[in-house]
């Protein structure tokens, strides 16, 4: 299979095990306080991928370049942001609704894509704009469908404040993307998940049950281990602006989960919405399958000057497109990943 389609399928991926996140985290905050609830979803994520990075060694499979200290700048930012989003999140889910807070955190996008550009200068094409513009027309779209969406209540400026931090990590993650996904996941859950809980004890939140922390865990497992995971191996392929726009339709799976647990009605804007965001990610999809490269070309030039004949070689490059195309060539993020598949 094409790297390139590989990355498509983890990025979906990832969106669908985030979806589970809101709704069930919804029905877990009813007995989990939202700082813990936010620690032990990451903690989970960490001991979660740490297991599987336990077998992953005994198959001799994990050979990917570990983190340097070079990469410090990068993983501090990403543990630090993913203190406060999910506990930014846990906060707007529990004064708000699942459903709203699942379309406000489209505005991830937005953010990644703006930072991605403006901060990092990752190349963002008309088309792909075209396609977060539609996935953002989505989002507003079913927003509206109820009336208590028009306005920006405190739950929604908590979810807005976790979709700008992860847009940012997402863009300190993209730094390190070609190193070790394990590595990655793992830090994030132990620190990031330990950070909350140390706040959580700090500001005095209630300890909750031993099987309320258990079901955080598994979700965290899920949610956020195998969906950060997936994340990583989709961005370094196709870039953080990209895997976040694929990853936009973890808010519309999140809204329709929201209609399952909590019996929300199916309306026609609901529908609309559906077309808008379909047509997004279309776009998103052709985006990536557009592969540019530079082609090399030299030509010979000859001149006579003063009954004397030179010859120039002239080299020059130009892009092009290949529209769907499958390559059996593979692009190296760096040297050592290289030498790895050598």
């Amino acid at each position: 299979m094409d790297n390139r389609i590989r990355a498509i399928l983890y990025a979906l991926l990832a969106a669908a095990f985030y979806a589970a996140n809101i709704p069930v985290s919804k029905i877990l905050l009813s007995s989990v306080e939202p700082t813990f609830m936010a620690a032990f979803l990451y903690l989970g994520a960490g001991v979660g991928i740490g297991i599987m990075l336990l077998y992953h060694n005994q198959k001799n499979q994990e050979r990917a370049e570990k983190l340097t200290r070079q990469d410090l700048p990068y993983t501090v930012g990403m543990i630090l942001l993913d203190i406060a989003a999910p506990i930014l999140l846990m906060l707007g889910i529990s004064i708000g609704s699942p459903a709203n807070a699942s379309l406000l955190g489209n505005f991830e996008i937005v953010a990644t894509t703006l930072i991605a550009l403006y901060i990092f200068h990752e190349s963002v094409s008309v088309r792909l704009w075209v396609a977060v513009s539609l996935i953002t027309l989505s989002s507003m779209i079913l927003s509206f469908d109820n009336i208590d969406g028009l306005k920006f209540s405190i739950g929604s400026l908590f979810v807005l404040g976790a979709a700008a931090c992860w847009g940012l990590e997402n863009n300190c993650t993209r730094q390190i993307s070609h190193k070790s996904a394990y590595e990655i996941v793992i830090l994030k859950g132990l620190f990031s998940g330990g950070g909350a809980f140390v706040i959580a004890l700090v500001i005095g939140e209630t300890f909750p049950e031993v099987k309320y922390i258990f079901y955080a865990m598994i979700l965290g497992f899920v949610a956020y281990g195998l969906s950060i995971f997936f994340y990583i191996r989709a961005q370094s392929v196709i870039g953080a602006a990209k895997t976040s726009a694929y990853y936009a339709v973890a808010p519309f799976i999140g809204v329709f989960l929201s209609f399952i647990f909590f019996h929300e009605n199916l309306t026609w804007r609901f529908l609309i919405a559906l077309f808008v965001m379909a047509a997004g990610s279309i776009l998103v999809v052709a985006d990536t399958l557009i592969l540019q490269h530079a082609h090399t070309h030299s030509h010979i030039l000859t001149r006579i000057h003063d009954g004397k004949i030179y010859n120039y070689t002239i080299i020059h490059s130009h892009p092009h497109n290949h529209y769907g195309q499958i390559h059996a060539h593979r692009h190296y993020h760096s040297a050592s990943e290289l030498e790895r598949q050598i």
